[in-house]
């Protein structure tokens, strides 16, 4: 940002990349607030005041400033005062902040396409540019935890974000962009779900979903809802309603991987409701497979090609594992495992564990043992809260068996181990950072 621009300017675009906003999102929130009474013109013309705001064209007149205000949670006066030192020195940090950025510990160069002025026109080749990119960053989350990959994740979002902001484009490439946006902010919000950031993982969840719902694309808006669904069962809460709504969302034009994903997360939050939810466990899984084995020449997405066959017996095992039906889950879960190479650490680490219990299930405590131990092993070092989580609660349950040799011998080797690996309880500034 240039340092002739105002100190008000430079705080609005602030407030809104603090709370991972578009600008177009924030002309939506702003006709909300406005409601009824305040008539403003059409979205776009409202996108376009917003960017003259935020460079210091124009100064916001009423009833804009207190329209802004409601919209960020704050005050006239702390939006628009003349500026100080302070403000001066936030703008520096922030001009320094997007210079560059070290993401554990490595220094990432930022994208070709965040460097482009202001106002640039993008096109086609841009689009591809970043899904490619996204497509690469993507392959870290299957070796690290999402303690070590949410901060990179969110600094390409924001680079895409301003890119977005900044640049001009075609109506076609402007809903491109917003798929972009929407995927990497699941990207993201994965990743702060993977280190037990909930509140943060929700936040992004919904920005994907508000992003994928501008852009028109139905597979995104059902996988946010999905997301969702996920995180809300997976805190203890129920969320089956959730993802069958996600799964009511995907149409015949929707890929087949991707309503394989939807029905497999359907299949598991009914799993988790309970054993009276059995059939509705059944039902969806037969529809993911129905899905997998559909004939279809829709092309996947890049982000829903992971699921094939193994993950999806790797979620029938998961879900006949918590629903405590061993003979159904072990079968499953060691043909799927068999084929899951050790280098998927977090992921092998953390299906072990429904097979430990399983086993335990069965009246096998010896072998529970034996397993929960090789996922110990397996996660030690991988800065993802979930299978620590699950390694606890298995053995919590071999608890009961304390007086068997195997169980006490794992804890003694448990003890040696740093798999109880901790996260900070908030994430890092997601704030731009490329």
């Amino acid at each position: 940002m240039s340092p002739k621009v105002p100190a008000w300017a430079a705080r609005l675009q602030s407030a809104r990349r603090d709370h991972g906003w578009t600008q177009r999102e924030v002309a939506k929130r702003l006709a909300q607030v406005a409601g009824e009474h305040v008539n403003l013109p059409e979205r776009e013309s409202l996108v376009r005041r917003i960017k003259d705001w935020e460079t210091g064209r124009h100064r916001p007149r009423d009833p804009y400033p207190i329209l802004l205000a409601r919209v960020f949670d704050t005050t006239e006066r702390e939006l628009f005062a003349e500026p100080s030192v302070h403000d001066h020195d936030d703008v520096l940090r922030r001009e320094f902040l997007g210079v560059s950025a070290v993401v554990t510990g490595l220094a990432i160069t930022a994208s070709p396409t965040s460097r482009l002025p202001h106002g640039r026109r993008i096109g086609a080749d841009q689009i591809d540019h970043l899904l490619r990119r996204t497509a690469r960053l993507r392959c870290l989350d299957d070796h690290l935890g999402g303690a070590d990959t949410y901060r990179l994740y969110a600094a390409e979002l924001a680079v895409t974000s301003a890119l977005a902001d900044d640049a001009s484009y075609t109506q076609e490439t402007g809903r491109a962009l917003l798929s972009v946006l929407a995927e990497q902010a699941q990207q993201a919000g994965w990743a702060a779900f993977d280190a037990g950031w909930h509140q943060e993982a929700r936040r992004l969840f919904k920005q994907s979903l508000s992003a994928a719902t501008d852009a028109g694309d139905t597979s995104l808006i059902a996988n946010s809802l999905a997301y969702l669904a996920y995180q809300k069962v997976s805190s203890g809460h129920s969320g089956a309603d959730e993802a069958d709504a996600a799964c009511r969302v995907a149409t015949r034009r929707t890929p087949p991987a991707v309503r394989a994903l939807l029905f497999e997360r359907a299949a598991w939050a009914h799993a988790l409701e309970g054993r009276s939810h059995e059939a509705e466990v059944t039902r969806a899984l037969g529809k993911a497979a129905e899905a997998l084995d559909s004939s279809s020449s829709l092309p996947s997405p890049e982000w829903a090609q992971w699921v094939d066959r193994t993950e999806l017996q790797i979620m029938t095992g998961r879900c006949w594992s918590t629903l405590r039906r061993p003979l159904r889950a072990v079968p499953a879960l060691e043909a799927a495992l068999a084929q899951y190479d050790d280098t998927h650490a977090r992921d092998k680490a953390l299906y072990l564990t429904w097979l430990a219990e399983a086993h335990l299930d069965a009246g096998e405590v010896e072998q529970a043992a034996a397993i929960l131990g090789r996922s110990a092993d397996l996660c030690a070092d991988v800065a993802s809260v979930r299978p620590h989580k699950r390694i606890k609660s298995v053995l919590q349950r071999l608890d009961a068996h304390g007086d068997e040799p195997c169980v006490s011998e794992l804890r003694q080797r448990l003890a040696t181990l740093s798999f109880d690996v901790a996260s900070p309880d908030t994430p890092p500034s997601p704030r731009r950072s490329l």
